[in-house]
C-alpha cells in the first residue's frame, strides 16, 4: 500500500464482513498498524483514546482475518474486508452500526428463519416449513420451470418475477437446511477462474 494519505498520522478504516458485506466498524490505522495488518493477516488499529497500537481480538479472542484491503479513490481511507471470529463491537454486537439494515437477501433470510422458528398462522413460508422438505422441493421445481418458460419469450418483467419466486423458494430450502448466502458465496469463490 503506497501513496496513502495519512492525516495527523492516521487513516480511517472501514471494516466490513466478507460473508455479507455488512459494515462492522470504523477504526483508524497508522503506518505501523497497517503494516502489522498486512504482515499478520489480522487487523491491527491505532486506538485514539488509549493512544496505542492494538490487535483486534488480543483480549477478547474476536480477531478479524483479513481477506482484502482497498484504498478509496483519493487514497485517504481504506476498506478492510475481514472474516470475523466473533463480534466486532466492544459492546458484544456483531457490528458497531447496529441500526444499519442488512442487505435485502440477508433480511429475507432473517424473516425466513423467524418464520421457521415461530411458524405464525397465515404465513406462506411457515406453511412451507410445516409441509416439509418435499413441498419445498416441489415448489423449487415448479418455479425453475416457470423461469425457463418466461425466458423463452414472456418478456423481461415476467422473467424477473419468476426468478424472484425461484430465489424465494431456494431461500426457504436454505433456511430449512441451515445454509446462508455466505456459504453459497464461499462456494462460488472456489470456482473463480
Amino acid at each position: 500500500m503506497t501513496d496513502l494519505k495519512f492525516t495527523n498520522g492516521l487513516i480511517p478504516v472501514i471494516v466490513r464482513d466478507a460473508r455479507d458485506g455488512a459494515i462492522l466498524t470504523l477504526a483508524y490505522m497508522n503506518e505501523e498498524s497497517l503494516q502489522k495488518t498486512i504482515d499478520s493477516g489480522e487487523t491491527w488499529f491505532w486506538s485514539r483514546s488509549r493512544n496505542e497500537l492494538w490487535h483486534k481480538g488480543a483480549t477478547s479472542g474476536h480477531t478479524q482475518k483479513v481477506v482484502h484491503i482497498a484504498p478509496d479513490c483519493d487514497r485517504d481511507a481504506i476498506v478492510v474486508t475481514v472474516e470475523p471470529n466473533g463480534p466486532a463491537c466492544h459492546t458484544g454486537a456483531d457490528s458497531c452500526f447496529a441500526d444499519v439494515p442488512p442487505a435485502f437477501l440477508d433480511r429475507l433470510m432473517n424473516v425466513l428463519r423467524d418464520r421457521k422458528a415461530k411458524r405464525p398462522e397465515g404465513s406462506y413460508s411457515a406453511r412451507l416449513f410445516n409441509e416439509g422438505r418435499d413441498k419445498i422441493l416441489k415448489k423449487i421445481g415448479e418455479e425453475a420451470t416457470e423461469v425457463v418458460i418466461a425466458a423463452k419469450g414472456q418478456g423481461r418483467e415476467r422473467m424477473i418475477s419468476e426468478i424472484a419466486d425461484l430465489v424465494f423458494h431456494v431461500s426457504v430450502l436454505m433456511v430449512d437446511e441451515g445454509i446462508g448466502w455466505g456459504d453459497v458465496a464461499d462456494e462460488l469463490k472456489t470456482r473463480e477462474r
